[in-house]
């Protein structure tokens, strides 16, 4: 039975066994195909979800990223721009950028629940009761058609209240603009590079625990199902 690398991601220790033969580069791939925001958006058309929803997730992330930027934007930082004659101190606002580079990864977190199907349909293939498959299959469909409305609504109303803030801010602080797309960008940059890294160490416990059947090692492998999900 052919899985798409997500589908074995997912799979029980003893599918696992028998399914997942990957190398540690691999499955180290596979996940930044599911984690990196921009190899998700752009370079992965092999899973269960709609490459426009992608694509448009990719894009909020952005204005989210901008807005969250500028939310942290108050009088003292103001006043250190003032001081500095409108040079930028990296070093000064790096906290800030990695606060709002937080903050956005959670707020994107909670919208992926709502804009990605991938998870139910595998999911969904997982179970192998067919008892009630056709009933499971309607209310699959029903659940994902209200997850993608919710997910419209509540994006729609992020990008109006972002584009009311963002232009509010642009017309009172004119002579911080640069210094917010480069706050933006740092933020932007930040949540490129930590998926490299923190992908690195789901596989350092998943592949031991897969290499030798007779010796299992399943607790090795589930807390490597734990540490994926960041």
């Amino acid at each position: 039975m052919e899985y798409k690398n997500e589908e074995l991601n997912k799979l029980e220790y003893d599918l696992a066994l028998q399914y997942d033969k990957r190398t540690y580069y691999i499955y180290y791939i596979s996940l930044l195909k599911t984690k990196h925001n921009l190899i998700f958006a752009f370079f992965n058309n092999n899973d269960y979800n709609s490459n426009i929803i992608k694509l448009d997730i990719f894009f909020i992330e952005f204005a989210i990223e901008y807005a969250i930027n500028a939310l942290f934007y108050n009088d003292k930082i103001i006043h250190k721009i003032y001081e500095d004659e409108g040079s930028f101190d990296f070093i000064y606002q790096l906290p800030k950028t990695i606060y709002s580079s937080l903050i956005s990864i959670f707020l994107n977190s909670i919208l992926k629940i709502l804009a990605l199907s991938s998870g139910a349909i595998i999911n969904f293939k997982l179970d192998k009761n067919k008892d009630d498959i056709n009933e499971r299959g309607i209310k699959l469909k029903n659940t994902l058609k209200i997850k993608f409305i919710l997910y419209f609504i509540i994006s729609f109303i992020f990008l109006l209240f972002f584009w009311y803030y963002i232009s509010m801010f642009g017309a009172i602080y004119i002579n911080t603009q640069y210094h917010l797309l480069k706050d933006t960008s740092m933020s932007f940059a930040l949540s490129f590079l930590y998926p490299f890294i923190i992908n690195l160490i789901p596989g350092i416990f998943r592949i031991p625990s897969l290499s030798d059947p007779k010796n299992k090692k399943i607790f090795l492998y589930k807390f490597s199902k734990v540490l994926q999900i960041f």
